[in-house]
């Protein structure tokens, strides 16, 4: 009987490896022989499911995208709407490692995206569901009376967030911004945006469990 292959499973070991090259080289190191080697695969049975560099790294950011939306849809609100958008829009950010190592994929896109339509497909998803977000985000402070009397309409807040949180992540990469910083600066903002004063009420900065675990150990 031939054996079953859990294509799913195959995919998330691939994830798994190319997670791994990419914290070790940086996305430069990403290649169908460096991903392989780090899963203990073949080129050869690699290529079964990406024939091209350029599909294995569409395929990373997008799980990127999917990795970053489960988190999201698992956290837990209270009744405080600007702490829950707090908490939503650090998800995104680079705060931690697995962050970092996440943002560093999705915005290697922006260069990486000029030269090829598959990776220019990827980058557009990961810009159009970010501002997305931004715009439910802006839409659910608004229906609860969060936000501050600024004059502006939803559509430019929403662009407004979303230009303040992707500035916020390409200055943490480039290590312009210590983390603290990029906390301190995401929270100046959305007191302008909520009249909420977050220093009075900080919230725990979200941690990986992984991360949580390093820092107490």
């Amino acid at each position: 009987m031939p054996k079953i292959v859990d294509h799913d499973q195959r995919r998330r070991e691939l994830a798994a490896a190319v997670w791994q090259v990419i914290a070790r080289d940086g996305v430069d190191g990403i290649s169908i022989r460096s991903v392989a080697a780090a899963s203990g695969w073949s080129s050869g049975a690699l290529r079964h499911y990406f024939s091209t560099r350029a599909e294995l790294l569409a395929f990373a950011c997008e799980e990127v995208i999917e990795q970053v939306t489960e988190r999201i849809k698992a956290l837990r609100h209270g009744d405080d709407p600007v702490q829950a958008v707090r908490a939503i829009l650090l998800e995104t950010m680079p705060v931690d490692e697995t962050r970092r190592t996440e943002d560093s994929i999705a915005f290697a896109f922006l260069a990486l995206g000029l030269g090829d339509p598959e990776l220019a497909r990827v980058q557009r998803r990961h810009f159009t569901d970010m501002y997305e977000l931004c715009r439910q985000l802006v839409q659910g402070l608004a229906e609860r009376n969060a936000l501050a009397q600024t004059g502006w309409d939803a559509e430019t807040l929403a662009r407004r967030m979303h230009a303040v949180v992707d500035g916020l992540t390409v200055h943490g990469l480039a290590g312009h911004l210590t983390t603290e910083e990029i906390v301190a600066q995401l929270d100046a903002y959305l007191a302008d945006l909520t009249g909420v004063d977050l220093t009075e009420q900080p919230g725990e900065l979200p941690m990986r469990r992984r991360d949580r675990e390093v820092r107490s150990g």
